[in-house]
């Protein structure tokens, strides 16, 4: 049985070496310096916070990251894609001034800041798949005309897919708003009437001619035309048109696993996760609440899937931090070896997903734990 190999480093520092000089050395270890960088469009792909969040990754770690790839003669932009949700990251100007405000601007972190999938969500490049549970991936532009793909991964929990990691931030990260309401949803779009204006932008914006407003002011959705393209969510400014979620945790870390598929096709990518401020929910939500475990470590790998895994057991080994949700939730000792995302959302089976990846042939749920 073959396993993959994942480099990791404790936070441990010493007055010649510090946080981001050991982060260096670790994916310099792990082997980032075999890919060829020289003239390459480098996406690194991130999640910036939604504001009010603070246990996002510090723009810190990212600069350092852009510092080694330019001195390889790369050209590196962060990016992510905007957000299904209304909110702060839901369309790229306010995605931008969230980013900046977060730290994510050229100053901080040396490098330019791209949207992925444009100003609206819409911008995207459909890649074919043809696999169980996607037919093709809506990834947004900017990711699909990158020449070399590095995530840069808060790993923390998630209340839809147990914990976000690599795949996570990959897979449902890099999708277009359109391809967002496929992974989250079973479904086409609903319109709320209550917050329906009746201002008409998704009936003009609809590529499909499937929504038209009535005498009432009300918009509406004809089902048998709609094609689920996300279109009316991406463009509505009253978060009237919105997703019906999808109720099984494991499809959607399924679609996840075969989006990431698409987004690593055929491009040298290199993983890097940051194990600290592991907090129950999503860096999406305008608050983060007590991490789940003390800060472990940074985690680097060729393979998504293995470094995944990786960072579910080192969060497993770790002891619950005293006042966290699953210490208040679940009181019997240090919950030391348990699942922590279990036991943080126990409606979410995580595991199917870094399963139905290694059946695609994305990475290995086996691996060998470096440490340096």
């Amino acid at each position: 049985m073959t396993s993959s190999k994942v480099w990791f480093t404790d936070l441990r520092v010493n007055p010649s070496q510090n946080l981001l000089k050991k982060l260096e050395n670790l994916v310099i270890r792990a082997g980032i310096n075999n890919i060829d960088f020289s003239r390459k469009l480098v996406a690194l792909k991130i999640h910036f916070g939604e504001p009010g969040n603070l246990a996002y990754l510090r723009p810190n770690y990212a600069a350092q990251i852009v510092r080694m790839l330019k001195a390889k003669d790369a050209i590196p932009f962060l990016t992510d894609a905007n957000t299904l949700y209304y909110g702060r990251r839901a369309n790229g100007p306010s995605h931008l001034e969230a980013a900046y405000e977060n730290g994510y601007n050229p100053i901080a972190t040396g490098c330019p800041v791209v949207i992925a999938d444009g100003i609206k969500g819409t911008d995207y490049r459909e890649i074919k798949l043809d696999m169980e549970y996607s037919a093709s991936a809506k990834i947004g532009t900017a990711i699909t005309e990158a020449d070399v793909i590095i995530s840069l991964t808060h790993f923390k929990g998630h209340e839809m897919t147990g914990f976000g990691g690599a795949l996570k931030n990959l897979g449902m990260g890099c999708a277009s708003v359109g391809g967002k309401l496929f992974l989250h949803s079973g479904s086409s779009p609903v319109i709320d009437e209550k917050a329906c204006t009746g201002c008409r932008i998704c009936e003009k914006n609809c590529a499909h001619d499937a929504v038209h407003v009535g005498e009432d002011k009300i918009a509406r959705i004809d089902y048998s035309i709609c094609v689920g393209c996300g279109q009316c969510v991406a463009v509505c400014q009253y978060d009237a048109a919105r997703v019906v979620f999808q109720k099984s945790s494991s499809i959607v870390c399924k679609r996840i696993a075969e989006y990431t598929y698409a987004v690593v096709k055929d491009k040298p990518c290199f993983h890097i996760s940051f194990i600290m401020d592991v907090s129950p929910m999503c860096d999406c939500w305008p608050f983060n609440d007590y991490p789940l475990v003390p800060d472990i470590g940074i985690a680097a790998s060729f393979d998504p899937v293995a470094l995944d895994m990786a960072c579910a057991d080192l969060v497993s080994a770790a002891p619950a931090l005293p006042g966290s949700k699953i210490c208040h939730d679940h009181k019997k000792g240090d919950l030391r070896g348990e699942d922590k995302f279990r036991l943080a959302h126990p409606d979410v089976f995580w595991k199917e997903g870094l399963e139905h990846a290694e059946k695609i042939g994305l990475g290995n749920t086996r691996y060998e734990l470096i440490t340096i």
